[in-house]
């Protein structure tokens, strides 16, 4: 799934990023912007634009799908 941090303190927000990277990218805004005030805000999903997870599913379905109609062609 793809996330977006939105900064608590002021309209900071990454962009959709995976969740790793954008809680990165949140810790480095509030260590530049805002020193000494924990990381807070708000994480949004994107469930509609899955990012990677989605893909590689996506894949795996087209795969599948070649594969019955090889096996189809075949007899």
């Amino acid at each position: 799934m793809a996330y977006r941090y939105w900064c608590g303190e002021c309209g900071f927000k990454t962009p959709w990023l995976t969740q790793s990277e954008g809680e990165q990218r949140q810790i480095e805004h509030y260590a530049s912007r805002h020193p000494g005030i924990e990381p807070g805000g708000q994480v949004e999903v994107n469930r509609k634009n899955p990012g990677g997870s989605g893909g590689c599913l996506t894949a795996v379905a087209i795969v599948v799908l070649l594969l019955l109609v090889a096996a189809s062609c075949h007899h």
